[in-house]
Parts: structure tokens; C-alpha cells; sequence
């Protein structure tokens, strides 16, 4: 079986909720994924394209009138067996995170004390305003789709978030004390 890329399964996914255009794919990564995986507009048209070359995905082109033509993109079988197949295979690697404010705290001896404390509680702010928006994401979904298939699985991804980013505040905590 040919090997894809993560934002190649990830657009299979996506396919999955019924968003249909590369632009209602863009939408639905910024008002979800976004947090934990970012696809941009130039990674999802050639995919998409990908997708349909290969036979994983159809294409139906819509006239609109006044505006351009709209491109609707349904998941084949084959498409549907790709997914399931990667969804099936363990985790080949740990993810790694890139985070700015550990790089800069690992040369903190370079730089004032004063400013290792600015630094870290600005970021403790800024992800006290993450787990804020975690929140309100947490409340849309169980206010508007209880009954939606994947919403539970939506809920398991958004704890994760919310339970990293407590962790993340509660060691801003300990690091500023102990500075």
C-alpha cells in the first residue's frame, strides 16, 4: 500500500464530516484541528487533486451563478479503506513539539532574570486564554452537536488539549516560584 502523508489522512478524515470544498476543509481545520494540526490552503487544493488521481476521492464540479465554479470532493471506497487501513496502524513516533519558550528558558542564563519571569508570564497568559478557548469550543460542541457521531471523539481530543495546557499553566507556576 502506498504511503501518504499525515495532512493526507487528515484531509480523508475531514472528507468524513461531510465538508465537501477545499474551502469548508480549510474552515473546519481553522475552527478545530487548528490547535493540533495546522493544513494550509497550499497543501490542501494539491491534495485534493492527489486524491482524486489516485482514486481516493471523486470530484463533482457545481455551477454556481455570479459566482466561480465549486468543487465537491467525496471519499471512494478505496478512499474509505486508506483511511480505515492508517487509523489501524500504531504510532510509529512520539510527536515532537517545537515550543519557543522552552528553547528560550534553555539559554535563560543568557538573558535577565527579570526577563525569564516576562517571559513566562506572558506565556502562562497566553495559555490561559487557550484553555479558555477550549472551553468555549468544549461548550459549542456539546451545546450544538450532542448527537453527532464524532462528537464524542471531538470531546476526547479537546480534553487532551485541556489537560496539557493545565499542565502547561501548573509548570509556569512551579518555574516562576522557583525563579
Amino acid at each position: 500500500m502506498q504511503k501518504y502523508n499525515d495532512s493526507t489522512y487528515a484531509i480523508l478524515g475531514i472528507l468524513t464530516t461531510n465538508c465537501r470544498s477545499g474551502y469548508e476543509i480549510k474552515q473546519f481545520i481553522d475552527n478545530s484541528l487548528n490547535h493540533f494540526w495546522k493544513i494550509s490552503y497550499g497543501q490542501i487544493y494539491p491534495t485534493l487533486k492527489r486524491l482524486e488521481e489516485e482514486g481516493l476521492a471523486t470530484v463533482q464540479t457545481l455551477v454556481q451563478e455570479g459566482k466561480p465554479e465549486r468543487k465537491e470532493y467525496f471519499l471512494t471506497e478505496k478512499g474509505k479503506d486508506v483511511l480505515k487501513n492508517w487509523l489501524e496502524q500504531p504510532l510509529t513516533q512520539l510527536p515532537v513539539e517545537r515550543n519557543e519558550v522552552l528553547l528560550k528558558l534553555f539559554f535563560g542564563r543568557h538573558q535577565t532574570k527579570e526577563q525569564s519571569l516576562y517571559l513566562l508570564a506572558d506565556y502562562k497568559q497566553k495559555l490561559e486564554k487557550l484553555y479558555q478557548t477550549y472551553e468555549g469550543i468544549e461548550e459549542g460542541i456539546s451545546r450544538q452537536n450532542t448527537n453527532h457521531q464524532d462528537a464524542k471523539y471531538w470531546l476526547f481530543t479537546l480534553d487532551y488539549g485541556k489537560r496539557v495546557t493545565e499542565a502547561a499553566i501548573a509548570w509556569c507556576d512551579a518555574t516562576i516560584k522557583e525563579l
